[in-house]
């Protein structure tokens, strides 16, 4: 029995074959009296391969009534194709149909709008742009682990249900099994040691907390999956659901955290343009017109270094107006941001020691005690897309910055644990690979990076 191939590897013959099993869904059909045309796509790659069906073959006229979206098994031969912009094509000897598809089929051969695409979500990869999307995050989500099973980092499985607030935004989704009609109260509040965990449990907004246990007994350590926010945002930037890689690297400074940082952008960069240039093409050319600028200027710039004082200076001094105007202590917008990235610099921008009030608890203390050692990985046309900081690994000062935060130090007793046993310098970040996505493709919406968003009022699929 002859063994299906993929049409990405049926285009990189050097020549041709006898017999091909195919077997795929119908972009086009075009029928003549004689001989048909199937444009055939299964998925493998951006382009479709030519299906050459002669009247004579079995059940043709079933076959030629065949519409966009129909799953068919194709065996036939692999010939050189007379036609311009395609070296092969498949001369069908039979065709087995695996599945019609009515003439509703929401995918017809037309522009359809990213709106009009979000709704049916289930069947949206089956459009060029949405398979090519696919198919790059799946890339690149092996080019991660890749690069850092390169360096020798240990990949961590942390907690996705989590008794601690990480972030310490509070916009965290409960997650219970206690009778939501009858919930059962102490002392006017909510019992939760009648809840399954006998605590207040939630969602986690990050891993770093779990992978730096690890991080201080392993050495370098990642985790990679998803987090959840229960931010009631609509805007293209945010999502309830999202996945974030976050390394951590034990022994380490904010200068190497900002190294680790630029390499890793780096390297997915060249990954991306290496290995999905087909597909990036199409965004290139239909998305973004300047994506492969964008890609190439982070990919050949060093990222300039900056600290958040000099940032906040040079944007007062910049002349330009400003939606949400700037002051040392509050923090850096998106229009900030792109300002220091597509204006000013014209690349890649890393700002750092930020105040310690807009940051999280756990960013070391700087000697002024005013800042922390934090840094915000900024490019062109994304704003910020990578956020880190050294580690406070002083047991008092953390212990301190829990208290100021008025977070319950009980939630916390393990974390201070790995300060109180044998504490150590350590760095890592953090990076929303939706983000990531969005950057490498020019694709403005996150919710078109994804397959299926998760956003305030819609849960679908």
């Amino acid at each position: 029995m002859t063994a299906r191939i993929k049409i990405i590897d049926l285009l990189k013959s050097e020549q041709a074959q006898a017999s091909v099993l195919l077997k795929g869904w119908i972009r086009t059909l075009r029928e003549s009296k004689e001989f048909s045309f199937i444009e055939l796509n299964d998925g493998s790659c951006l382009s479709n391969i030519q299906i050459i069906v002669d009247s004579t073959i079995d059940h043709y006229k079933e076959i030629t009534k065949l519409t966009t979206g129909a799953a068919i098994s194709v065996q036939g031969e692999l010939v050189e194709s007379p036609g311009k912009g395609q070296k092969w094509e498949v001369r069908a000897t039979s065709i087995d149909i695996l599945g019609v598809a009515p003439d509703d089929f929401p995918l017809q051969k037309k522009r359809h709008t990213d709106e009009y695409l979000r709704t049916i979500a289930h069947l949206r990869p089956r459009s060029n742009k949405y398979g090519a999307i696919f198919r790059i995050r799946s890339k690149l989500s092996f080019a991660i682990h890749k690069f850092f099973q390169e360096r020798d980092f240990q990949w961590i499985h942390t907690p996705i249900i989590t008794g601690s607030d990480c972030e310490g935004a509070g916009e965290m989704f409960n997650v219970t099994t206690l009778d939501l009609n009858d919930i059962p109260k102490k002392q006017g509040a909510v019992d939760y040691e009648q809840d399954f965990f006998g605590k207040q449990a939630s969602l986690t907004v990050s891993g770093q907390l779990s992978v730096e246990t690890f991080c201080l007994s392993l050495g370098n350590v990642y985790t990679f999956g998803p987090t959840f926010r229960a931010e009631n945002s609509n805007t293209s930037r945010h999502m309830s659901e999202f996945w974030m890689i976050e390394p951590e690297m034990a022994f380490a400074d904010l200068k190497d955290d900002m190294a680790l940082g630029q390499e890793f952008v780096q390297y997915l960069i060249k990954y991306t343009l290496d290995e999905c240039a087909e597909d990036l093409a199409l965004f290139a050319q239909f998305v973004d017109k300047n994506l492969m600028a964008t890609l190439e200027n982070i990919l050949d710039n060093d990222f300039i270094r900056l600290s958040y004082t000099d940032a906040v200076d040079l944007l007062q001094k910049s002349g330009q107006k400003f939606e949400f105007p700037i002051a040392w202590g509050s923090d850096l917008q998106s229009e900030h941001e792109r300002f220091l990235t597509e204006k000013h610099f014209k690349q890649p921008v890393i700002v750092h020691d930020y105040p310690k009030d807009i940051k999280a608890f756990y960013m070391r203390m700087n000697d002024d005690e005013k800042t922390v050692a934090a840094m915000d990985i900024l490019v062109p046309a994304i704003g910020e897309i990578i956020g880190g900081s050294q580690r406070e690994e002083r047991y008092d000062v953390l212990q301190q910055r829990i208290k100021a935060m008025d977070f319950d130090e009980a939630d916390y007793w393990w974390y201070l644990d790995t300060r109180k046993y044998g504490t150590a310098p350590h760095a890592g970040f953090g990076l929303g690979f939706e983000r990531l996505l969005m950057l490498v493709t020019g694709v403005s919406n996150i919710r078109d990076v994804i397959p299926f968003p998760r956003t305030p009022k819609h849960l679908e699929f």
